[in-house]
């Protein structure tokens, strides 16, 4: 899902503990931060996102919710590691993110069920690898996008 765009913001501080035959073992910290930018257009809102992960940890797989405030239309064409969750959110894989190199861009457009003059986004961590969030100020960006079809960074 590395092309595909969807803008996510936000950061994450992840944490996890794991269980294992032998007992617990701390699986490490990230700090997850992803910007990107929004087009609308008709009915297509293409989202760009680059995660960057600011450790001291490496994360294997993180992902990102897109959530929309318009209805999304019924047919999507979502790229690899995309997933629509319901009538106005898509969940994206980020793929792993080492420390302090950015992820690849994840492309996400997404069709809407009308044409709105505007729409509200909101990209946030949905997922930081099963483990706990230590700052969750940081974890949410809301854009408006105006059918412009000008790029709105986030």
């Amino acid at each position: 899902m590395r092309r595909g765009g969807l803008a996510v913001v936000g950061a994450v501080a992840v944490g996890a503990l794991v269980v294992g035959g032998g007992g617990t073992a701390w699986a490490g910290n990230a700090d997850l931060e992803v910007h990107g930018s929004a087009v609308l257009s008709g009915d297509l809102v293409e989202v760009r996102v680059i995660p960057l992960n600011h450790g001291p940890d490496g994360l294997t797989a993180a992902s990102v919710r897109l959530a929309s405030s318009a209805a999304l239309a019924d047919t999507q064409q979502l790229p690899g590691g995309c997933a629509r969750t319901g009538d106005r959110e898509v969940v994206c894989d980020t793929g792993p993110l080492a420390v302090e190199v950015p992820g690849g861009e994840l492309v996400v457009p997404v069709r809407l069920r009308d044409q709105p003059a505007e729409v509200r986004l909101e990209v946030e961590v949905a997922w930081g690898g099963g483990a706990v969030d230590q700052d969750r100020t940081n974890d949410r960006q809301r854009v408006l996008v105006l059918a412009t079809g000008d790029p709105y960074v986030f």
